[in-house]
């Protein structure tokens, strides 16, 4: 009937199984405040914030993945359905949009990487600006959360772009907001902190400039690779859920490294290796070139095909290279 099918939306925390209401509130404290935000976590997670053992917390999770309904196996007609409520971002040039597929993606990574002054960050302020516009112009009129890792947040560079656009710049300054993160832990805690950000404001666009440089710098060596891995690959899973569940653009910056062989033509590559990888939907490697102009080269997406292209970086921001 209509009215058992509405059900399971009335579900609270405290309905699932082996959940009281001291386990609901160490739970909302710790941003598990509805039922997918429970039914995407892992056992040992909840298991270290509820205090419960982890078959418990394995149970609690297998229920809320019951009442959300999600978990199951869907067909590529329902699957197809449901990516229906994706939106696409513009960055600002009609020639990234096109790369991408018509701009960022919500529900995704996409990670930007190059050297020093390829445009990595200010690609990340055009997106902020753009996130504030309408939507009959290609933005979100929504919030943004930035984490900056390395200082690298510029609001009169935010006023420039704004100008740009003829939006206000105050009104775009009070929709941006910045954490800056001191060290890999602190930057964890802030992707996790996001959640309850997004139930204050409408977050629909979340950055990470730069997403390895304070784990690249606190663990070195092959002896700590490992960790560094582990904590890495939570960051990003972390901030892939939060674009599930908001229907939100994750946009990262990363690093590049010299290696002996060459990476399309340069000879770096990015930073994180497969975890960073595998987790990024569209990444995007970023080289100079002459008068301002970057190129642009796209080198994964899951439906996309390679390939490339200019865009200009002006003090008017991201445009098409002419």
């Amino acid at each position: 009937m209509p009215e058992d099918e509405e059900q399971p939306k009335k579900y609270r925390i405290e309905d699932l199984p082996g959940v009281g209401e001291a386990t609901a509130e160490k739970l909302r404290e710790n941003g598990y405040d509805d039922l997918m935000t429970l039914a995407v976590a892992s056992p040992k997670d909840l298991s270290d914030l509820a205090g419960v053992a982890e078959g418990s917390a394995a149970k609690i999770i297998a229920a809320a993945r019951k009442f959300a309904d999600v978990g199951n196996f869907e067909t590529g007609e329902e699957i197809l359905e449901r990516r229906k409520s994706v939106q696409k971002l513009t960055t600002g040039s009609k020639n990234l949009d096109a790369l991408l597929g018509g701009g960022f993606e919500t529900q995704a990574i996409t990670e930007f990487f190059g050297e020093f002054g390829s445009g990595k960050t200010q690609i990340m302020h055009q997106a902020a600006v753009n996130a504030t516009m309408p939507p009959e112009a290609g933005g979100f009129d929504s919030d943004v959360l930035m984490i900056d890792t390395e200082n690298t947040f510029r609001p009169e560079r935010i006023i420039q772009m704004s100008k740009a656009k003829n939006l206000d710049p105050d009104a775009v300054l009070k929709r941006i907001h910045v954490a800056r993160a001191y060290n890999s832990h602190h930057q964890i805690l802030l992707g996790e902190r996001a959640a309850e950000l997004a139930k204050e404001f409408p977050i629909r666009l979340l950055i990470v400039d730069s997403l390895t440089s304070h784990f690249r710098s606190e663990y070195l060596g092959r002896g700590s690779l490992a960790e560094r891995q582990q904590l890495l690959n939570r960051h990003m899973h972390d901030l892939l859920r939060f674009s599930t569940i908001y229907n939100a653009v994750i946009a990262v910056t990363n690093q590049v490294s010299a290696r002996p062989d060459v990476f399309f033509g340069d000879p770096t590559a990015p930073i994180g290796g497969n975890v960073v990888g595998h987790t990024a939907t569209f990444r995007i490697y970023l080289r100079k070139s002459k008068g301002g102009k970057r190129i642009a080269r796209l080198i994964d997406s899951p439906y996309l095909p390679e390939g490339e292209t200019v865009i200009q970086i002006s003090e008017e921001g991201i445009t098409d290279g002419v």
